[in-house]
């Protein structure tokens, strides 16, 4: 084999390889996107667990709506007050104190205590249920399918299924809000983590008559518990009691009158 050939052949790939090399060194300081350095240290403040629950693509896009302007200093539920005031400091904005919150399943529908149409065999996810006859093979349409979307979801290990129904652990709850965009049924809902004492488990829109047969807490939208709050913070609306906990103090009356046991 001819030597000067193969040094050549050499000197030609390592000389491309310098020339390749310093097009991309130029190309990368010519187009190089200018980077406030307050979105690196607004990533460091948040947690890190890419939940989504603020709304933006993981902790990434959050740092730098917030950077921009897009998005409060306060935008991330996970990481609460301290979080929010850490990014508060980075940003030079004054942050008001948040209220923390925490998931709640408005269903108190076990296998105790509710009836069923069928026995279903099938995918056990909560996404099969609309698609079943009456949504699920429990009686009631509104209530709890137990088969736990929502448990797969959470990246807290702060819901799971007992007796048929979700739970939530308030205590590992970090309000991401990621268990109420995967319910089918809109049953959780976001509630303060103090002061929300009164909770009513029931979310059933149906007539006293229908709720009676399929379960034995369902709400028959009585009306007692809104007749009997000297605060006025709860209201039947769509045959179902709702707790307005801007106003509720907590004292319990709700809780005393209702005939069905649906206010916990």
């Amino acid at each position: 084999m001819n030597i000067t050939i193969i040094l050549t052949s050499v000197l030609v790939v390592a000389g491309s390889g310098l020339l390749i090399g310093l097009l991309l060194g130029l190309a990368g300081k010519k187009f190089a996107v200018e980077t406030d350095e307050r979105e690196m240290l607004v990533r460091e403040a948040l947690p890190g667990n890419n939940c989504g629950g603020c709304g933006y693509p993981g902790c990434d896009g959050a740092a730098a709506a917030i950077v921009s302007g897009e998005a409060p200093v306060t935008v991330c539920p996970v990481g609460g007050s301290a979080v929010a005031k850490e990014i508060g400091d980075i940003m030079g904005a004054d942050v008001a104190e948040t209220t923390r919150m925490r998931a709640y399943v408005h269903c108190g529908g076990s296998c105790d205590n509710t009836r069923s149409d069928y026995v279903y065999t099938g995918v056990e996810d909560c996404a099969m249920m609309p698609f079943l006859p009456g949504g699920g093979e429990k009686r009631c349409s509104y209530g709890c399918t137990g088969y736990g979307s929502c448990v797969k979801a959470c990246g807290f290990d702060a819901i799971h299924i007992i007796n048929g129904v979700a739970v939530v652990n308030q205590e590992n709850c970090k309000a991401c809000g990621v268990c109420i965009k995967t319910c089918p049924k809109n049953l959780i809902e976001m509630i303060p983590y103090e002061g929300a004492g009164s909770k009513v488990s029931c979310a059933s829109k149906d007539k006293g008559k229908v709720v009676l047969d399929a379960c034995d807490i369902g709400c028959i939208a009585c009306k007692k518990c809104e007749k009997n709050c000297p605060a006025n913070a709860i209201k039947v609306e769509d045959n179902v009691a709702r707790i307005d906990y801007s106003l509720c103090t907590d004292c319990g009356n709700c809780k005393e009158v209702c005939p069905r046991g649906c206010i916990s």
